[in-house]
């Protein structure tokens, strides 16, 4: 059966110029500045970038746009689900667009390393979301907690991954798994889940490095296809 695709709301354009086609090999920083308008961040993804901030030597805070070179994406036909995975996935209930704005506000926990997402960022992505662009897996307990899931954004046949978060163990990777068994619920050889870097942990989980022009490639066609977060859904129940 034919999946029905609900109309994405399209923001203003941006007036910022955004592209890393002339950046040098390696250099994964190849803008600093503009702003977090749904439209500059859309336009952002649909070029091969992203934002996040960064420090200066000032340690004051920027706002840089990034497009690494290797870029880390997951085969969706590559991804490692072992036998204890297997078994975690099936003490949890998994939907998709249920709670994106807790999803994203647990990633943003100011308790957690690393933590780079603003209270602009969320801003930013929960109008993207109302706006049909940004979405979320969770990860539910049997006791009806969110313990885990992730979010990003969808722009025809790419998903780019933003951020993931648990609470109890393994539950960001069976988001993880429950996101890459939605994106083959329209199964194409040409879909594209951007994580953007591979870090050892990504690794594991069957995560490859592309260089950036080969991503560059295989964006320009993923963005031509149908998008797969329609409306909010329940992936699997806990069985």
């Amino acid at each position: 059966m034919e999946r029905r695709t609900l109309a994405r709301v399209e923001p203003p354009h941006t007036q910022w110029q955004l592209s890393a086609e002339d950046a040098d090999p390696g250099d994964d920083l190849v803008g600093v500045g503009a702003d977090l308008a749904p439209g500059t961040v859309l336009a952002a993804y649909r070029a091969g970038l992203f934002p996040m901030h960064l420090r200066d030597d000032n340690d004051d805070e920027l706002l840089g746009w990034w497009s690494p070179d290797p870029r880390g994406v997951l085969p969706l036909d590559g991804v490692r689900i072992t036998r204890s995975l297997k078994q975690s996935m099936r003490r949890f209930r998994v939907t998709t667009d249920h709670a994106f704005q807790e999803v994203m506000q647990a990633c943003a926990d100011q308790d957690r390393s690393g933590r780079w997402i603003t209270p602009q960022f969320l801003t930013t992505y929960v109008h993207l979301h109302e706006l049909g662009w940004a979405h979320s897996v969770e990860v539910w307990s049997g006791d009806g907690s969110l313990v885990g899931g992730l979010y990003g954004i969808e722009v025809g046949g790419l998903f780019a991954g933003e951020s993931m978060f648990h609470t109890e163990r393994d539950a960001s990777k069976v988001a993880l798994v429950g996101l890459v068994r939605h994106l083959n619920s329209a199964p194409d050889p040409d879909r594209l889940l951007d994580v953007q870097w591979q870090t050892d942990h990504l690794a594991t989980l069957g995560v490859i490095e592309v260089p950036r022009l080969e991503y560059f490639d295989r964006l320009k066609t993923a963005v031509q296809l149908p998008p797969v977060f329609v409306v909010p859904e329940v992936l699997w129940e806990p069985h």
